[in-house]
């Protein structure tokens, strides 16, 4: 496989300006198969400022500030509990007919108590009563292997878990994360034409944010400069932003933030930028060009040809996982984490692509190809990451009715990336950045891009 750098104009595709509303009666199905699933009386799902995705998936609102847990009923009940600041913005919520009650104890310290300040009364108020079973969603669960105890544990605040406990007593609590997050068939694992759609809103404007990072870049920016030329608008963010760099006396710190630091020619550099829907990322040299740093792109750029060669509906996850290391490993790489998860209103939910894995790529799952190549000599550092979904011909139809801009965003896309990057990306690929495997690894010459002869 010969891979080349070669100028590439890259084309406007066309960023949605709204973002797409996700139907109020989708809401009410999620919420009704989460509870069925889960075969308990309640099912709570905790959320708190970074794990808000559990409950934004199924309600559309996200607490700010503070700690929620929403309650789900027989027959119907559907109950936001949060504290004094969430009262006033719950109403963002699309879920119909969702009440919100008050439990101050999830306030911010030193705000007022003296209203709601029992979070057991408030539930018992809500209606959980002795003898009901209660399935708890947390930010994420363990595997059998991680906890060998018969009583399992939640990766939820021990003060809800307790509050709970104290009205329908511990051994009436399961674990119920894997009915969102499960890798396969957890509900967020395979998403509809109208999540997609919000998806892509997220991910096209997260990735020309990184584009104008790093065509904009220019020697003299201080790190925090050249983060600005982002242009943020408010979007909701899946993580925070990220730009590094360093010289040889160091390495590439990927999750670090901007700060003062002004970069030199030859320095390496990382940048990520991450909203609801897909986080996009890209890592090069500040140079026009160096042999032996452009050896190792291309040795980079053959594993993520190798992943979308491998992936689609019905791949198994390790022979996308063996695909990737087998080729990365040809340039003495491999990559520092899964090559490719499950994404969405967070970063990382889940990931069937790992070693030995028998899980099948199905319809509608969301990913992002995420590719983390290393070992790394100091200085340097590379990265081309893009969020992606898959969509056999019923969804892709779906997609063309519901949506039929977006459909033709897919489309242009797809056929940029054979034209131009000489990469035939199957049809049932949906690729959601507006920069699609666009990986220019010299910054100080952002129109170059690797692609295959």
């Amino acid at each position: 496989m010969t891979i080349s750098l070669r100028t590439i104009d890259i084309p406007d595709f066309g960023i949605p300006v709204e973002r797409p509303a996700i139907p109020a009666a989708t809401y009410e199905a999620r919420c009704a198969n989460a509870l069925e699933r889960a075969d308990t009386d309640w099912l709570a799902v905790y959320a708190d400022r970074e794990h808000a995705a559990n409950i934004a998936f199924l309600t559309g609102f996200e607490p700010r500030f503070e700690e929620a847990i929403l309650l789900l009923g027989k027959p119907g009940q559907r109950i936001v509990v949060t504290g004094n600041e969430n009262l006033g913005y719950t109403p963002v919520a699309g879920l119909p007919a969702l009440i919100t009650m008050l439990a101050q104890s999830l306030s911010l310290m030193a705000q007022d108590r003296t209203q709601k300040p029992d979070l057991v009364a408030v539930l018992r108020e809500a209606g959980v009563a002795p003898g009901d079973s209660v399935g708890l969603v947390g930010w994420k669960y363990l595997e059998r292997e991680e906890w060998p105890a018969q009583r399992p544990t939640f990766f939820v605040p021990a003060f809800i878990v307790d509050a709970i406990a104290s009205i329908v007593s511990a051994s009436s609590i399961t674990d119920a994360t894997p009915v969102l997050m499960h890798q396969t068939n957890g509900l967020r694992a395979v998403v509809d034409a109208d999540q997609i759609a919000e998806a892509e809103w997220g991910a096209a404007r997260s990735s020309m944010a990184v584009w104008r990072i790093l065509s904009g870049f220019t020697l003299g920016d201080t790190e925090l400069m050249a983060a600005s030329r982002m242009g943020y608008a408010g979007e909701p963010m899946n993580c925070h932003p990220m730009l590094a760099t360093n010289d040889a006396s160091g390495q590439v710190i990927g999750l670090r933030s901007p700060t003062a630091r002004v970069p030199k020619r030859n320095d390496g550099a990382t940048t990520a930028v991450g909203y609801w829907g897909g986080l996009t990322a890209r890592g090069g040299l500040i140079a026009e060009h160096d042999d032996a740093f452009l050896d190792v792109a291309k040795a980079y750029f053959r594993g993520l040809i190798a992943w979308y060669e491998a992936a689609g509906i019905g791949a198994e996850g390790g022979a996308i996982h063996e695909a990737v290391i087998s080729t990365l490993a040809r340039g003495k790489l491999r990559p520092a984490l899964n090559p490719g998860h499950l994404v969405g209103l967070d970063e990382w939910m889940n990931s069937p692509i790992r070693p030995g894995s028998s899980e099948r790529i199905v319809s509608g799952m969301p990913f992002q190809v995420d590719i983390i190549p290393v070992p790394m000599p100091d200085g340097w550092t590379l990265n081309s990451e893009d969020p992606v979904t898959f969509a056999d011909a019923g969804l892709r139809a779906e997609i063309a009715q519901r949506h039929p801009a977006l459909s033709q965003r897919f489309e242009t896309r797809r056929r940029f990336v054979a034209e131009r990057i000489g990469i035939t990306v199957k049809e049932d690929i949906l690729l959601l950045s507006a920069i699609p495997l666009c990986l220019p690894p010299f910054w100080l010459a952002s129109g170059k891009l690797l692609g295959r002869d």
